[in-house]
């Protein structure tokens, strides 16, 4: 009976070894692997360091080919030119904006001059400098959060607890945007100028934005006739608040208490009109801004410069982009001649 607590302990330290010793070997074996990981990138790393030194001079003679040829191509190639104007569509004219913009750019990549200089009202010569015409959303935070409350403030309470801003911003697309801007890339700096009356005028003459236009200014003007009879009436009633106080004011100093309640009320009334009429006016200039804000099809925020700027930047250069096809173009063709090696020496063994 004296010896089992000796017995139990010997065991417990049994235990204890063995679970060490597996805490050991899974380091180990964890520490092998991460540096099995680095002996392999550091062997890649030689290999290719050896491909490239037997190969040096084919990779150094395609890079100068390809700068020789890059500054030879845009020596000879003329610049490109990029023009940008901002815009405002009304009346969800958006959608038919896009698609007015990519049908030109269908145009310019299918070279039919013809038919792009016909559509933008521009000479045959000037539509075929066309490159690229595109667009695309023009908007930040402050302008999002902007339309995220015109957003709410058209549903109902239910609805508005469903959706928060971050939601919203899931759904946004350039689509939904206040303002858009469309790029030109031509050839020619001056074309897009001549241009921008076309692509304004193919949004205006339609019929359906000409109808919602008229609809909008006839609203515009039936509310300002509603605001402006609302401010007549207060003007006559604060007229008539004034004519009871002065004949109040008039009265024998009889139930003096009772007049002054009386007074009290009709001058809370008249500071009530006042407040009134402050709201009207105010609703009034939102009713000028937006008057102004769509009183065209389409606003035109930022016109199109009268001269474009020159498109610059190293993925614009063949000076840079040569070389790096023909390094490309190289180091295959010299990576499948190594695999091609490889199999032919693997096939002997």
């Amino acid at each position: 009976m004296a010896d089992q607590p000796v017995h139990q302990n010997s065991s417990d330290e049994i235990d204890l070894g063995q679970l060490f010793q597996m805490i050991g070997r899974g380091f180990q074996k964890f520490f092998n692997f991460i540096g099995s990981i680095f002996k392999g990138i550091f062997h890649l790393l030689i290999l290719t360091l050896i491909f490239i030194q037997k190969n040096i001079i084919i990779i150094t003679a395609a890079l100068i080919i390809g700068g020789i040829g890059g500054y030879v191509l845009d020596s000879i190639f003329p610049k490109k030119y990029v023009s940008k104007m901002v815009v405002e569509p009304n009346f969800n004219s958006v959608q038919q904006l896009y698609n007015n913009i990519a049908f030109y750019n269908d145009l310019a990549k299918a070279q039919d001059s013809v038919a792009l200089a016909t559509a933008l009202n521009i000479t045959e010569h000037e539509a075929a400098t066309i490159k690229e015409i595109f667009s695309d959303s023009y908007s930040d935070e402050n302008q999002k959060i902007k339309l995220f409350d015109e957003f709410i403030r058209e549903l109902d309470t239910t609805t508005v607890k469903t959706i928060d801003f971050e939601n919203y911003l899931q759904n946004f697309n350039s689509l939904d945007a206040r303002f858009h801007q469309i790029s030109v890339i031509s050839t020619d700096n001056r074309v897009a100028k001549k241009m921008q009356p076309a692509i304004i005028n193919s949004i205006s003459v339609n019929d359906y934005f000409k109808l919602q236009k008229k609809i909008n200014d006839e609203n515009l003007n039936l509310q300002e006739e509603i605001y402006k009879q609302q401010l007549i009436e207060i003007d006559s009633l604060q007229s008539l608040y004034r004519t009871v106080l002065v004949k109040e004011a008039d009265k024998p100093m009889q139930g003096t208490s009772i007049n002054m309640a009386e007074g009290g009320k009709t001058s809370n009334r008249e500071l009530a009109l006042v407040q009134e009429k402050d709201v009207l006016k105010e609703k009034l200039v939102d009713l000028n801004e937006e008057r102004a804000n769509k009183s065209t099809i389409i606003n035109v925020i930022s016109d199109f410069p009268t001269r474009g700027v020159e498109q610059k930047g190293i993925w614009n250069s063949y000076k840079f982009k040569l070389p790096i096809f023909l390094l490309a173009l190289v180091l295959g063709v010299l990576a499948l001649l190594e695999v091609n090696r490889f199999l032919k020496t693997y096939n002997k063994e």
